[in-house]
């Protein structure tokens, strides 16, 4: 109602050629406000990309590439990857490469030899997996597991260096 109020207060000052437009985006905007279908549709859609995210989280150590990922949400590959980046902030095969050096990280420091992390991961070659993770990580792998053994031996000697010298102080484990 206020709505119309608004248009007829200023239809008096338009041209005829803007009163049409701003009338036309009027009845968008309120076809937009009461049409419950359309926020169904992109809760359906964003759903459907979630679904997406979750496939790769669970799957990443397969053979799978943009177009299987796709083909699970049902959507064409362009389509997907657009809505894709709009929700998350990266396309998902960028996604998915961070899903799997996050991945290689975690059993690079428990120790796993580097062949077997990088095929348990989803990478087809060391090499490959070696200049993505350089590329992401800015370290080897062999580097980056060195450094993590360091750090381990480090706590074990002192298991202090660990602990926030905060929490260690309003704790007791040191004095002030």
């Amino acid at each position: 109602m206020t709505i119309l109020l608004l248009e007829i207060q200023f239809s008096e000052h338009l041209l005829e050629s803007e009163y049409s437009v701003l009338r036309f985006r009027i009845s968008n905007l309120v076809f937009r406000i009461y049409n419950p279908m359309e926020q169904y549709q992109k809760m359906y859609l964003y759903k459907r990309i979630v679904q997406a995210k979750l496939f790769i989280d669970n799957h990443f150590s397969e053979n799978i590439d943009v177009s299987n990922i796709a083909d699970e949400a049902c959507f064409s590959k362009y389509h997907f990857i657009r809505l894709f980046k709009s929700i998350y902030g990266k396309t998902p095969h960028h996604y998915l490469t961070k899903v799997r050096i996050d991945n290689a990280r975690l059993l690079l420091a428990e120790g796993k030899p580097i062949i077997d992390v990088c095929l348990q991961i989803g990478f087809d070659s060391p090499t490959s997996f070696t200049a993505v993770f350089k590329k992401i990580v800015g370290k080897t792998p062999s580097a980056f597991q060195n450094d993590q053994k360091t750090k381990q031996q480090a706590i074990r000697v002192n298991p202090l260096s660990a602990v926030p010298n905060c929490f260690a102080e309003s704790h007791g484990y040191i004095k002030k």
